[in-house]
């Protein structure tokens, strides 16, 4: 994950101003903020015939609300103000304001960083890269220049030149945690987990209690194979923050894993309460159940995960195994199965190895033998090597017109 810089604040003295209206001085906090705007023109905000603010061409804005053809802006400097529609650019569309600015400021080496804003914002990483790159050469040397152009060459797979670009900033500014956690993020994504951990660790040391540091760091140390470590940075996490969602979630599937479904049903339960629509947090309990024996409650919580998700396909895969395998015949359906896995198999256009498994157990439940070795024998054509013999024992046991059990499965 990449941690945004914070955005430049150009400034340029003018002669004329145009007026706004001034909403209050303080800042906006706890508000949802909506894509920032640019300032076509020079303003002034005002309290009758006091200036409070000075907005300049160029500046980006914070967006607080949009109301018809007014805009309720927050400044750089924390004042809030109305100013007319037209007199603002969405940022993807201001592309051609950073132009004319660059023409009448040629040696301005900050315009091309808010460009490149713009570019961004467009979906042109190639040319917000170029502008990064003639910012700097034109001796913009602020580690933020650094930092926001190694993420665009993060973005686009540069991952060498992207390290390159943080390490420059982190000697810039070390104690900036944004320039780590961004450098973290990209040694992530070579599988670097030992030196990804190392910069959570210098993060963590300038920002101690940060719950999304915590998390991340836990993330690297359970992909580096250090369970308990991670386990322990989620529960750090959820200290800081305990409605921290990705550290409850990470510690769920790590109980998951070590097979302490109890506690990783305590986490995933916990999810729901805080997002009642996280499919993925009701799939989850509910498989944790199944493995607890739960199989009702684990049926029903696949039934919602579907409800708020009905193209979900481990959800579908899920239901239908239990649908076709639970011990408690009460449970089973055949038919119900089918449809589900079947649903499953369409999603992922009968390439799922998952999917084409819990078809041929549903038709084996519902007593058709015929099509569940016909579903089984392709599952064997997809199966990788390791996992091929006990494909094939499952293939004889359907040949032996015997359905699978839970229990069958380990």
């Amino acid at each position: 994950m990449f941690v945004v810089n914070r955005p430049l604040q150009v400034v340029f003295r003018s002669c004329a101003f145009l007026v706004a209206c001034l909403i209050g001085a303080q800042s906006a906090r706890a508000v949802e903020f909506e894509a920032p705007v640019v300032s076509r023109v020079d303003l002034e905000l005002r309290i009758g015939e006091e200036t409070i603010d000075v907005i300049h061409r160029g500046d980006l804005l914070t967006v607080l609300k949009e109301d018809g053809d007014n805009v309720l802006i927050l400044t750089f400097n924390g004042k809030r103000g109305l100013v007319d529609r037209v007199n603002v650019a969405n940022l993807a569309e201001s592309v051609e304001v950073y132009d004319e600015l660059l023409k009448e400021f040629p040696s301005e080496a900050r315009y091309y960083t808010l460009r490149a804003s713009a570019w961004w914002a467009r979906g042109d990483e190639i040319a917000a890269l170029g502008d990064y790159d003639m910012a700097i050469e034109k001796g913009y040397k602020e580690a933020h220049a650094y930092s926001s152009r190694g993420m665009f060459h993060a973005a686009i797979g540069n991952y060498d030149k992207a390290i390159s670009d943080y390490t420059t900033a982190i000697e810039i500014d070390p104690a900036d945690e944004s320039f780590h956690i961004n450098r973290a993020a990209v040694y992530m994504s070579q599988n670097r987990f030992d030196d990804a951990i190392n910069d959570y660790n210098s993060a963590l040391e300038i920002a101690p209690e940060k719950a999304s540091s915590l998390q991340q760091r836990a993330v690297a140390r359970k992909l580096a194979g250090r369970l308990q470590e991670a386990v322990a940075d989620f529960t750090e996490a959820l200290k800081v923050d305990p409605n921290h969602v990705p550290a409850l979630m990470g510690r769920g599937f790590l109980h998951y894993q070590s097979g302490r479904h109890e506690k990783a049903i305590e986490d995933f339960s916990a999810v729901i309460s805080l997002n009642p629509k996280a499919a993925d947090a009701w799939n989850n309990r509910g498989y944790n159940r199944q493995q607890s024996g739960d199989f009702a409650k684990a049926l029903a919580d696949y039934d919602e995960a579907l409800k708020l998700a009905p193209e979900y396909v481990l959800a579908l895969t899920n239901k239908s195994w239990l649908l076709s395998t639970c011990p408690d015949e009460k449970i089973r359906h055949g038919k119900h199965a089918i449809e589900a896995a079947t649903k499953a198999c369409e999603l992922t256009e009968f390439k799922d190895i998952g999917g084409l498994k819990a078809l041929a157990a549903a038709f084996a439940e519902d007593g058709q033998f015929e099509k569940a070795i016909g579903w089984q024998e392709k599952a064997v054509e997809l199966a990788p090597d390791a996992q091929k013999d006990g494909e094939l024992k499952l293939l004889e046991q359907y040949r032996d017109q015997k359905p699978m059990r839970l229990a069958d499965n380990g």
